[in-house]
């Protein structure tokens, strides 16, 4: 059966001078709006210990240069901070934060009976009209909002988020267990192994030596008594450094987005462990190799496209043992037995030789195979 899917679009758009200047103003009112609001909720609370219910529409009235922007952009920063609210006080989210300019960019408005289109090299947006785009891909569907934003680099992105249907790709009559790790990305239950591409350690000299360049023209300016934004030398420096980053989060994206979609075409059940990554990049040695590995957006893209695509995703426990687990007979090892350093074992219970990664996805494997037939056996008398 079809899915309806909400799917965004990342588009690279080329504003004229004009747009631009346009641009500049709606990321400074929203910036703007959504520090009034949070600065106004806080000094509102610290009063009366009561929550203000403010809006953007309030503030019109002394800052007529809002309304010069798109006013659907200014309520959706009201959303945005409500949501930010919310997670703070119902999931223990961090404190929604001030936002500083030239830090994350962007704008958010919706479609109103057409005011956001595409034709086949232009993006329409309200108070704007068309400007020059370039499409990766056909889009499809209805246009619900566009995400405007700017990068470091001086790139002009839309996101539009499409309301579409994508039809379930066939059954494959295959099932995978994933193991995730440093060495290679993954290992797979079937013995295939995916090297870790390492994009930041690949690009890490060229990094460090654009970042030792822009830390001496910082002090040359303060020397000299200049601000970083009239320093012409310090913003060209600046702007090489953002785009060794930018190719490496380009670089990492892309090749997530293949490796999820290639693993959710060739297999109908993925069990997968539930990482605690936030925990495990505590530890200093490993804290860069894991961030530069990417394993939540990694998952992320697996729930999302397995949900679009009518597969199954399964999450094993964090606590399931199993690297200490044999594959062949369940024996189970102790943390003294089996220390990280080893990589093979022997099983004193039934002799089996195991490659310690490839011994622990078929154990995801077989771990996530029995809780989707728990699930569906639940789904089955719960229907019942």
């Amino acid at each position: 059966m079809p899915t309806q899917i909400l799917n965004a679009h990342k588009v690279r758009i080329y504003p004229n001078a004009d747009q631009q200047v346009f641009f500049a103003k709606s990321f400074g009112c929203t910036r703007f709006i959504w520090n009034k609001m949070l600065g106004d909720k806080i000094d509102h609370y610290k009063a009366t210990k009561t929550t203000l219910n403010n809006t953007p529409a309030q503030y019109k009235k002394e800052f007529e240069w809002l309304k010069e922007v798109d006013s659907l952009a200014l309520a959706n920063v009201q959303q945005q901070l409500r949501a930010a609210y919310s997670k703070f006080f119902k999931q223990g989210s961090g404190f929604p934060k001030f936002k500083k300019k030239g830090i994350k960019d962007s704008y958010t408005t919706n479609n109103q009976k057409g005011t956001v289109a595409v034709t086949k090299n232009t993006v329409k947006l309200p108070k704007i009209g068309h400007i020059n785009a370039k499409f990766p891909s056909k889009i499809n569907g209805l246009i619900k909002s566009a995400t405007i934003s700017k990068t470091p680099s001086d790139k002009y992105y839309v996101s539009l988020l499409v309301e579409t249907v994508v039809e379930p790709l066939p059954k494959t009559h295959s099932n995978i267990g994933i193991d995730l790790g440093l060495t290679h990305f993954i290992v797979l239950s079937n013995g295939c192994r995916v090297a870790n591409p390492k994009f930041l350690a690949k690009l890490q000299d060229k990094l460090v030596r654009e970042q030792k360049i822009l830390a001496k023209r910082r002090a040359v300016a303060k020397a000299d008594q200049r601000k970083l934004s009239e320093s012409g030398n310090y913003q060209k420096q600046k702007l090489k450094v953002a785009k060794v980053y930018e190719k490496i989060t380009n670089s990492r994206k892309d090749f997530l987005h293949k490796l999820s979609f290639n693993i959710i075409k060739n297999h109908d059940v993925i069990a997968i462990e539930d990482l605690n990554v936030k925990g495990m990049v505590k530890n200093r040695k490993l804290a860069k190799a894991i961030s530069d590995s990417a394993w939540s957006v990694f998952t992320t893209m697996l729930a999302y496209k397995a949900e679009w695509y009518g597969k199954t995703l399964v999450k094993i426990d964090r606590w399931y043992p199993s690297s200490k687990t044999c594959s062949g007979c369940s024996h189970l090892l102790t943390k003294a037995e089996l220390p990280l350093s080893l990589r093979s074992w022997n099983c004193p219970s039934c002799l089996q030789e195991n490659d310690r990664d490839l011994n622990a996805s078929i154990n995801i494997l077989n771990q996530g195979l029995l809780l989707a037939k728990h699930s569906k056996t639940v789904g089955a008398t719960g229907l019942a």
